[in-house]
């Protein structure tokens, strides 16, 4: 059993959870991601991990209430336990020798983004750090993310938080404002990551993205994560979930988040936890 140290709602979709877990604090690193399951009848789901702290043994998960498993998490207070939460899982990302990144978030992407663009910043990079919403309301960790990145550019699609346009138009930017940039790290919905990767392989710049496919065991014995990279069949549980945004066949990524749509919807329409605080 897991405890919930703290619980912080960051927007009316969006929750925050800091969990006691020291033997995963104790080993998790930025890109890493654990499997939790809420009760003896939930199903096990996969979260990125948002951030830790080693001293305390905490480890932190922000999360969108969009399915069954996540509203039934949400409604979890501050000294409630989730029964399992099981990682590190997946392969760190890989951050030697980056001088100048500029670290991407799309919506709830942005948690993910925050711990690569932290360690970076922690390490001595130079980081600029875009994050895109679809509104003002919808924006999240804004002072958190102002601490680890050099330069912090909020876009929306609708222009309520004074820029409006899409991550890739800020990164273009930047770009031809001269930046040069040894990495791009792009985390978000696939279309988005898709097309953060397009722009980048036009200026040579590497590029990771983060794949967050359907996942179960997280072992790779089951291949319901597997991705197509570079025409070759990976698992995102155990050969990423970063990957080489230049290589990843997103349509295909795209194609096979859609196939339990129909399900999720059942799903969520039998919870009876739907719209709780």
């Amino acid at each position: 059993m897991y405890k919930i140290i703290k619980k912080k709602v960051l927007n009316p979709q969006i929750k925050m959870l800091e969990v006691e877990a020291p033997y995963v604090a104790r080993k998790v690193q930025a890109g890493q991601f654990i499997i939790l399951r809420v009760n003896e009848n939930g199903e096990r789901i996969p979260l990125t991990v948002a951030d830790y702290n080693r001293e305390k043994g905490t480890v932190t998960i922000i999360f969108q209430e969009i399915g069954k498993t996540t509203m039934l998490l949400g409604s979890l207070n501050e000294g409630e336990y989730i029964l399992d939460f099981a990682g590190p899982l997946g392969c760190a990302t890989e951050l030697d020798g980056v001088k100048k990144a500029a670290v991407i978030g799309g919506g709830l992407g942005t948690a993910i983004a925050y711990p690569s663009a932290k360690a970076l910043f922690n390490n001595g990079a130079e980081v600029d750090l875009i994050a895109g919403f679809r509104n003002k309301d919808m924006i999240i960790l804004e002072d958190e993310l102002s601490e680890v990145a050099h330069n912090v550019y909020i876009t929306t699609d609708d222009g309520s938080n004074g820029r409006k346009g899409f991550v890739t138009d800020m990164l273009k930017e930047l770009i031809d404002a001269g930046n040069k940039y040894d990495l791009v790290i792009a985390i978000g919905p696939i279309p988005m990551m898709k097309f953060v990767s397009k722009l980048t392989k036009e200026y040579g710049i590497k590029t990771i993205v983060s794949m967050n496919p359907v996942m179960i065991d997280g072992t790779g014995m089951c291949g319901g994560c597997r991705v197509t990279v570079g025409g070759e069949t990976k698992f995102a549980c155990v050969d990423g979930p970063d990957f080489d945004g230049h290589l990843v066949d997103f349509d295909e990524a795209m194609r096979r988040q859609q196939m339990y749509k129909e399900q999720e919807r059942k799903s969520c329409e039998n919870c009876r936890l739907r719209g709780a605080n």
